[in-house]
């Protein structure tokens, strides 16, 4: 950016960028030494990192599909919300994010999407084998079979508290009197009463297969579903509904596998924590491209910036 301490010189550096019919011009050195305590830093690390993500992050398939996802995105909202504020795609995407085209957009977007990949890859490198062990341990599971019954709350949109937690009352009710019924039945009744309960009374989609889920694995199923799941041996169903945003669930396990080899479910792991470090740290992507940028040996020359960055640094510890 400029060598030597010295204000940086642009070829056009003497030229005015604004005349003064009575006044002084306006030089393009002036207008830069007014704008570098307030966004000079900013517009100087989205340079330096274009240049150098640009290099280390390709663009390709994933990157394409994100910025042509988040493109759309912003003519959705433009179409439905916006349109008639503003007279152009154009002029939106200027008022409310800084830009003047959708080519500009993509850049920013583009910018954006390479400083997240660093920031993955260098939450990645801070990963310990044990920390990837004790995850294996504790959160990989073999896929697992099983059969459901879903009893929902019937209540009305603008529904009162008091009428919601009354339907709620009735579907665990309901749901209660259903695993009474399974309780009264000989073992070897079971998967066949459970299946024609589901058919009879479960409001979900598997209810013709009589509650059949087929196999999933981690992940697949909200957390309270999976969770109990995890817990009951196969043939066994829980004693009491299990509750989550889509109802009250009677859950029959009918099948459990062996959990895949550490080696075949690593990349799956490290994918699962580096997001957990990205929710742990709001610093973490300032962290990751200042190491990336000391990697590179990049450096500024410009005691001012120099003295901004190590200050924007050490308020983002």
């Amino acid at each position: 950016v400029t060598s030597c301490g010295k204000t940086p010189k642009l070829e056009n550096g003497q030229e005015a960028v604004v005349t003064i019919k009575d006044g002084e011009d306006i030089s393009v050195d002036a207008l830069y030494e007014e704008m570098k305590d307030t966004y000079a830093l900013s517009v100087l690390l989205d340079m330096i990192d274009t240049q150098l993500l640009e290099k280390l992050y390709p663009a390709g398939d994933e990157e394409k599909e994100y910025l042509d996802s988040q493109v759309s995105q912003f003519q959705y909202y433009y179409e439905a919300y916006y349109s008639t504020q503003y007279d152009s795609l154009e002029s939106f995407l200027y008022a409310m994010y800084g830009v003047q085209s959708e080519d500009e957009l993509r850049e920013v977007l583009s910018l954006s999407f390479k400083r997240q990949e660093a920031t993955k890859d260098y939450a990645a490198e801070l990963l310990e084998d044990d920390e990837i062990e004790e995850y294996y341990e504790e959160n990989i599971i073999g896929d697992m079979k099983a059969s459901h019954i879903l009893i929902t709350a019937d209540y009305k949109d603008g529904a009162s508290e008091d009428e919601i937690k009354d339907a709620k009352d009735k579907a665990y009710e309901k749901a209660m009197d259903l695993i009474k019924e399974l309780n009264d039945a000989k073992d070897d009744q079971v998967e066949e009463l459970f299946a024609k309960l589901a058919k009879e009374h479960s409001k979900d989609g598997s209810a013709s297969k009589g509650g059949d889920l087929d196999w999933f694995s981690g992940g697949d199923m909200v957390k309270p579903f999976e969770e109990a799941t995890i817990k009951l041996e196969i043939g066994e169903y829980t004693a009491e509904p299990v509750e989550t945003e889509y109802g009250y669930h009677i859950i029959l396990k009918t099948g459990q596998k062996d959990k895949k080899a550490l080696k075949d479910v690593k990349e799956e792991i490290v994918d699962a924590l580096v997001e957990e470090k990205l929710q742990e740290d709001d610093k973490l992507q300032i962290k990751a491209l200042a190491a990336l940028r000391e990697e590179h040996g990049i450096e500024i020359q410009d005691k001012e910036l120099k003295k901004q960055y190590k200050t924007y640094l050490d308020n983002n510890k």
